[in-house]
């Protein structure tokens, strides 16, 4: 719970304000039953010895009495509750954006190994478990600390008999909390940890919805999330029959602890130690006291919830960040990079994903790396970008070493193209300002024209206002790769990196898009970096690197490595063979 107390410490101040609100709201909500009290032992027991007229005065008095304290109780209640709401949603707010920033802050890795859905689960668990349990603990808990000394004051000052029954009660309702309480806990944790798990695998499913859908899967994925959800139903019913045990045992417990303060209330009254309307003010004060309680039981189980969710939250937040040098140095514009006997490997993997990898490119050049599939391509790319760090080697940036950069701000510099152009809900022009938030309709245009987007803008009625939909359903794939290069060129990037951008297309698109990569490549001046599995796309560029296990295998021009008959060679022989197959069933 230390995290919990650490979100509060800046609002320490509103905090204590409001527990002092709440206490005066308690204490003069607990003087009503006094002054009822009071009238009936002054003024409804001694009517007969009062005139009519004292006999007014004193009723009016403790009346006024009465009406008063209940104004200053809801006054102190209304306020009370204002900054209770102050503190739940400045504190609620500071967990999930700190929670959120530092899970965007995490290593690349981290999000390989989880899913996205469980993240996002953790984060609204912990806002709403912390939220409903600061509200119960000053509104529950910590009005009933301070009714308790209260009304313990007071019986004292009556009775020691009638303090020693409070006591009494109270321990007993504590002892059964504490050891039902335990097993709530334990029940709450698994449930904790199969709802996020049903989280992240509902978000998969979601994403996936093409494909699920495509091949007739959904009844199958329903089955799977349904075992998740029945699973975690049991484990629910489980604990409510824990909280209807704790519940029931408490309620008893208080009920025949009230009904034996009553009767102790009832011999102190025929033994002359206490009056009438001391009776009729302990009676309303086990309403105040055994009340909440009963309350107890929620608000331990609500403790646990906000301890599991709390645990799982600490979990986050103690994950290490991305590492950045403490004085990084700045690249300045990028005009070469250079990769120096560079290996990686997997953290579950036997052998290096690449392997003593060098190569150098400058600005204006074209490279590019071609190889069968697992030779190592993109976990090249992901290094290149400092989401992976190296094993050994290293990479460097205007011959600066990235480990001395500051890869959030080097990133600004990159343009990036993936084989699965990722598009946002919204209109042509959110998703370009989504990497330049600031870009004018004229720029956005510009780079659509570049490219080759002229098909996709004809169509559009509201121009670049028009909305593409989620994910871009409403485009074709060619058209998606399109607004995806266009995305990258609106950065004016200085590394322009293009990861098999053409792979998931149809060989006419494919030779459309390979068409406006070319010339977007020959005719800029940046870096260009393209990654293909399809060697037609990377016929033009300066150097190609050929990959095998990890390994350069081959370097050269397009017509040199054809010439070498090595495995670019075959590579190509293969390709073109499909390329001739494909031509024949289509005519």
């Amino acid at each position: 719970m230390k995290i919990l107390f650490a979100f509060l410490k800046p609002y320490r101040k509103v905090l204590y304000l409001t527990l002092f609100l709440a206490a005066i709201n308690q204490c003069f909500s607990l003087l009503d039953p006094m002054i009822a009290g009071q009238i009936l032992n002054d003024v409804v027991l001694k009517y007969d010895k009062l005139s009519k007229g004292d006999y007014m005065h004193y009723a009016l008095l403790f009346l006024g009495l009465s009406v008063g304290v209940a104004l200053v109780s809801r006054m102190a209640k209304n306020i009370q509750d204002y900054y209770t709401n102050v503190i739940i949603q400045k504190m609620g707010a500071d967990i999930y954006a700190k929670g959120l920033k530092h899970s965007l802050q995490l290593p690349y890795q981290t999000f390989e190994d989880q899913r996205s859905g469980e993240t996002l689960s953790v984060l609204q668990k912990v806002r709403t478990d912390s939220e409903r349990l600061i509200t119960s603990f000053i509104s529950v808990v910590f009005s009933t600390l301070v009714g308790t000394v209260f009304i313990m004051t007071y019986a004292i000052s009556k009775s020691w008999k009638i303090a020693a029954i409070y006591v009494l009660a109270i321990a007993v309702v504590g002892v059964i909390s504490s050891i039902l309480g335990r097993k709530i806990k334990i029940m709450q944790k698994k449930i904790v940890g199969e709802t996020t798990a049903l989280a992240g695998s509902t978000t998969e499913s979601l994403r996936n919805i093409e494909l699920v859908k495509s091949l007739g899967l959904a009844d199958q994925e329903i089955s799977r999330l349904n075992r998740s959800t029945f699973k975690i139903l049991g484990l629910e019913l489980k604990k409510v029959k824990y909280i209807r045990s704790l519940n029931f045992l408490q309620g008893t417990t208080v009920q025949f602890t009230r009904s034996v303060m009553l009767l102790m209330l009832l011999i102190l009254i025929f033994d002359h130690e206490i009056l009438p309307g001391d009776y009729l003010t302990f009676m309303f004060y086990s309403f105040f006291l055994f009340g909440p309680l009963q309350e107890f039981g929620n608000i331990i189980v609500m403790q646990r919830e906000a301890e599991i969710s709390l645990n799982n939250f600490k979990k986050i937040i103690d994950t290490p960040v991305e590492q950045k040098p403490e004085h990084p140095k700045e690249t300045g514009h990028l005009k070469d990079i250079k990769f120096s006997n560079v290996s990686y490997r997997h953290a579950t993997a036997e052998h290096d994903a690449v392997n003593n990898i060098s190569f150098e490119a400058k600005q204006g050049e074209t490279i590019a790396f071609v190889g069968p599939s697992g030779a190592g391509k993109t976990t090249l790319v992901k290094l290149l970008v400092g989401l992976y760090k190296p094993a050994n080697g290293k990479i460097y940036y205007n011959g600066i070493g990235a480990d001395e950069v500051d890869m959030d701000i080097f990133r600004h510099c990159i343009g990036f193209v993936t084989q699965d152009a990722q598009l946002f809900s919204g209109s042509i022009r959110e998703n370009m300002e989504f990497v330049k938030p600031d870009a004018t309709g004229e720029q956005i245009i510009d780079v659509l024209n570049k490219a080759s987007c002229q098909n996709l803008l004809s169509r559009a009625q509201k121009g670049i206002d028009t909305n593409i939909g989620e994910n871009g359903i409403k485009i074709s794939g060619g058209e998606k790769q399109r607004l995806s290069i266009a995305r990258a060129l609106l950065r004016d990037p200085q590394l322009l990196i293009f990861d098999e951008a053409t792979s998931s297309l149809d060989s006419l698109t494919e030779d459309e898009i390979s068409q406006t990569v070319k010339k977007i490549s020959i005719d800029s001046q940046q870096i260009t970096v393209m990654i293909a599995h399809r060697l037609s796309t990377i016929m033009h560029a300066n150097k190609i690197y050929v990959l095998e296990k990890g390994q350069v295998v081959e370097t050269g021009k397009h017509e040199d490595l054809l010439a070498e008959k090595g495995l670019y060679y075959a590579m190509w022989r293969q390709q073109i063979g499909e390329r001739k197959r494909e031509t024949l069933v289509a005519k």
